[in-house]
């Protein structure tokens, strides 16, 4: 199954240390000793326990200064002076990302990085581990957001996010912050996420110390230039105040260890096997894929995807090439280096999937009315745009192009996720994909996905892949293994549950475990199939429920058969089920969801309201995980 790039949590717990005064704890001095009377002491001793040496000689100074502008019988200023202290806590960076699928992770880490690497003292969170209150003592904060679905906050900032909307929200006059969103703005609701953390901490009195940027999916340059200069701005703020400390983890709490291999220096793994599972008949090509990471001391768990480099069809080059009217031979400049405008086409550019972008600017460079009257309705351009490859975009109107104009309308190109289908127990050193090739007529030709048709297609068996794993901690299994288990995962969306119930067969997992699959037709559609019903009989799948839409008259799909076992699936909440859904974000996610609510509204006997809030918790609570594209 594949999704949108965007993976997940670098758990740190906030921590504190108690900081000694030179003469002994502030709270020995004998009240004799002081002026201050129990509450102005007790204000003072609270303020002090938090600062470091060099915060309470800039206190000392402070006070003496007051004191030689004040007359001597006043004891506000004493007072004001706590205040100011306590108001104005000591400067740091905190980064708090927001990231469904890694890529706003990712982002933050490097961020995190950078500031240490500047002397900048420095705390990273995920969204779900951050308390929304402790914003009241931050002076710099920035979120890295991306945005999930429709416009909603990723599964880990779902909290946060709901809590700066509440009442219970502190005023924050006293918080700079920044707002790093990442999306795809060939979606309605681009960036969503930052855009709404941007509004929420503005409306609750913080400033931003820089502007909001709202990054695509080639976002790497412009999310690096925006991190250079916030960086440069928070460390110019924070220079005045304490010197920057090594913040520590936890004692016990190990840092995690990383791979080599990521995004940016991914493995060149194998092909093993490329399989067509779906038959002869059917309608899809989805494929079965098994990939060697033999030697590559890369490790994965299940609900993690695989992110795959892919490199384009030459055909499909020369056919753009011809389109513009050029030879293939005219230079461009990719990142500082040279290369031939086939070259960067091959290998650097996303040349099958269009965007409302590229369409825009097309329509100025060709004139085309079509284009320019799509350009004047947005729904409508993104319907076309997301059903349109580039080069039919371009044979709208014939024109010609020079090489640069070319990659000006193009995005860079950017690695496939897809959800890994096996469990390292089970397979060892191979990840298993199942994929499903994007094949489609397109007039008298053929129009194929870029990533699907590389690994189904264009590399053979033994061929070098480069991958990497991208982690994520939005879907994965309940710790308890006597937890039950809910799967939801219609066409290539059973990916991730293949590897879910390989890990609990090699865990002996004790908890009942159920799979909703739907697709087309039984005979040719059923994905896995021997492997489903080898578990079905062996136990360790309690219930398998399957809905295929074109084996009867009227449709019926996975939401239906949900509705149909309400009871059950009731039963097995409120026994402490864990639930998933993989697969099609656009519709099958919203009726599922739908589904759910309607099952805990008629059989939990709850209002609409109550239902959906019930839902939701279950989110908050992770016993509603969701990996949709």
């Amino acid at each position: 199954m594949n999704r949108d790039v965007e993976t997940m949590s670098l758990n740190k717990k906030e921590s504190s240390s108690n900081v000694e005064l030179s003469q002994g704890n502030a709270a020995e001095l004998p009240a004799i000793a002081s002026p201050l009377n129990d509450q102005q002491l007790g204000q003072l001793q609270q303020t002090v326990s938090s600062l470091s040496s060099q915060q309470l000689a800039w206190v000392s100074g402070y006070f003496w200064g007051l004191a030689q502008n004040q007359p001597a019988a006043a004891a506000g200023p004493i007072n004001q002076a706590v205040a100011a202290v306590v108001a104005k806590p000591a400067g740091k960076l905190t980064i708090i990302f927001a990231s469904q699928t890694g890529n706003a992770k990712g982002v933050a880490e490097e961020l995190e990085q950078e500031a240490k690497a500047q002397g900048i003292t420095v705390e990273l969170f995920d969204a779900g581990d951050y308390k929304g209150k402790n914003l009241a003592k931050e002076t710099h904060v920035i979120i890295v957001a991306s945005t999930n679905g429709e416009g909603e906050a990723p599964d880990n900032a779902i909290e946060l996010h709901e809590f700066l909307q509440s009442k219970k929200a502190p005023k924050l006059p006293n918080l700079k912050y920044g707002v790093i969103g990442l999306g795809d703005s060939s979606y309605e609701f681009f960036c969503q996420t930052g855009k709404d953390f941007d509004t929420y901490l503005s409306k609750l009195g913080a400033t931003a110390f820089i502007e909001r940027v709202d990054c695509d999916v080639d976002y790497e340059a412009s999310a690096k230039e925006w991190r250079i200069n916030a960086l440069d701005i928070v460390k110019e703020d924070l220079s005045s105040g304490a010197e920057a400390e090594v913040v520590q983890l936890p004692v016990g709490q190990a840092a995690p260890e990383h791979s080599p291999y990521n995004k940016q220096n991914p493995y060149t793994a194998t092909l093993l096997t490329s399989q067509k599972i779906t038959g002869r008949d059917s309608g899809k090509d989805v494929r079965h894929i098994e990939i060697d990471l033999d030697g590559s001391g890369i490790s994965y768990q299940p609900g993690d995807a695989l992110g795959v480099w892919y490199e384009n069809s030459a055909e499909l080059v020369n056919a753009l090439l011809a389109k513009v009217g050029l030879s293939g031979i005219e230079s461009v400049d990719v990142d500082g280096e040279s290369l031939s405008i086939y070259s960067a086409l091959l290998s650097k550019y996303e040349i099958t999937t269009s965007n409302p972008q590229l369409v825009t600017k097309y329509a100025e460079l060709s004139g085309s009315k079509k284009l320019q009257k799509l350009v004047e309705d947005k729904d409508k351009l993104r319907e076309y745009a997301g059903n349109t490859q580039v080069i039919d975009v371009l044979a709208e109107k014939k024109t010609k192009l020079s090489a640069e104009q070319l990659i000006g309308l193009l995005r860079r190109l950017t690695p496939r996720l897809y959800s890994i289908a096996s469990a390292q127990s089970e397979v060892e050193d191979e990840v298993h994909l199942t994929v499903g090739v994007v094949e489609y007529q397109q007039g008298e030709e053929s129009r194929f996905g870029g990533a699907s048709s590389y690994l189904s297609h264009r590399l053979e068996e033994g061929g070098e892949v480069k991958v990497f794993i991208e982690n994520n901690n939005n879907f994965k299994l309940p710790k308890d293994d006597n937890a039950p288990v809910i799967m939801i995962g219609p066409g290539t969306g059973i990916a991730p549950f293949r590897s879910f119930i390989q890990e609990r067969d090699n865990r002996d997992a004790e908890g009942k475990n159920w799979l909703f699959f739907g697709d087309r037709t039984f005979t040719q559609d059923f994905l896995y199939q021997v492997e489903w019903q080898k578990y079905l009989k062996s136990g360790l799948l309690t219930h398998l429920d399957v809905a295929f839409s074109r084996d009867q008259h009227e449709k019926v799909y996975v939401q239906h058969r949900i509705l149909e076992k309400g009871e059950l699936v009731w039963h097995w909440i409120e026994q402490g089920a864990y639930l998933y859904v993989c697969g099609d974000a656009t519709r099958m996610a919203k009726d599922v969801h739908q589904a759910l609510i309607q099952v805990a509204k008629q059989y939990g006997k709850l209002t609409k309201e109550q239902a959906e809030e019930f839902i939701n918790n279950l989110r908050k609570e992770k016993r509603y995980q969701r990996d949709v594209y």
